[in-house]
């Protein structure tokens, strides 16, 4: 066992003759890099490997194990089974990992210490439609907010797939899942489309959700794939930064649709642009329709 030490540290047991000073530990035994020292005994091999091991351990009383990048052999005590992460996990969190890790197609070492990450999102996907028991979707209207969140991630996920890009596919759902987290969404229309995106990723999940929210006649597989719509992306309003002698000073929310002439009449109009004018008049005002307006005094 290799540890990395802290500037405390202490020995656990009396004899130091039996200490240990390197050597490979079964990777069913250490989590997030910390030795869990009852698997030790629980494991033959490990038990006459490291048994009568004394660890010295840092000051928050834990061994902190080392790492190296190396092939999966059972000699050196680091095969991973998929087995025992599905029955930890579930089949949906390490299947949606191992294409969270990045391309399918390239070498990258196995490393479970971000499984976690990709288990709590699935979790907080269940949240969305299911808080304590109750079902929180509804028939209502969606927001714009969420429909341009939804249609965002169907535009990302359309394009990631011509690509086979799935580990930025599993990163779009789950900033997709954050912002409909952070909505409040509960509107049936944008969750069911969800549900279809993800379902590639998450197939179970999204199977058992999709019958919970009401689909008795049909798998999620035969469903429709969504179909991007670029209306929802266009905003209605536009945050101008309203700037003097190339210095920003204000912003000021505009309807997209209106001209350079409205814009120059809204801008000139706002009480803030008369304060910083002090009463001139300006040389010129440079208006670029959603981008700046720029006064020069």
């Amino acid at each position: 066992l290799q540890s990395s030490y802290s500037d405390e540290r202490f020995v656990i047991g009396i004899d130091k003759n039996d200490i240990k000073k390197g050597g490979n530990i079964d990777i069913e035994a250490v989590e997030n890099d910390v030795l869990i020292e009852s698997k030790i005994n629980k494991s033959r091999r490990m038990s006459l490997a490291f048994g009568n091991s004394i660890l010295i351990k840092n000051s928050d009383n834990k061994f902190v194990c080392g790492s190296e990048v190396e092939k999966m052999s059972k000699s050196k005590f680091n095969v991973q089974t998929p087995d025992e992460l599905v029955e930890k996990f579930g089949a949906d969190t390490l299947r949606m990992y191992e294409m969270f890790l990045g391309p399918l197609e390239q070498t990258k070492p196995w490393d479970t210490k971000g499984i976690t990450g990709v288990h709590n999102f699935l979790r907080k996907l269940w949240r969305l439609f299911i808080q304590d028991g109750v079902i929180m979707f509804t028939d209502s209207e969606p927001s714009k907010a969420s429909l341009k969140t939804l249609h965002k991630t169907i535009k990302k996920v359309e394009d990631d797939l011509e690509r086979y890009s799935f580990n930025t596919n599993v990163s779009n759902m789950m900033i997709c899942v954050n912002e409909l987290t952070e909505q409040k969404c509960t509107s049936k229309t944008v969750l069911e489309l969800v549900l279809i995106l993800l379902s590639p990723y998450a197939p179970h999940i999204a199977e058992e959700l999709w019958e919970r929210i009401g689909n008795k006649a049909g798998s999620i597989s035969t469903a429709t794939f969504p179909s991007f719509d670029p209306k929802m992306l266009e905003e209605d309003a536009f945050s101008y930064p309203v700037s003097f002698n190339g210095k920003m000073r204000f912003l000021l929310e505009l309807p997209t649709t209106l001209s350079k002439e409205e814009i120059h009449a809204e801008v000139m109009a706002h009480a803030d642009t008369q304060k910083w004018l002090e009463g001139k008049t300006p040389k010129n005002v440079i208006i670029v329709p959603k981008k700046i307006v720029n006064i020069v005094s």
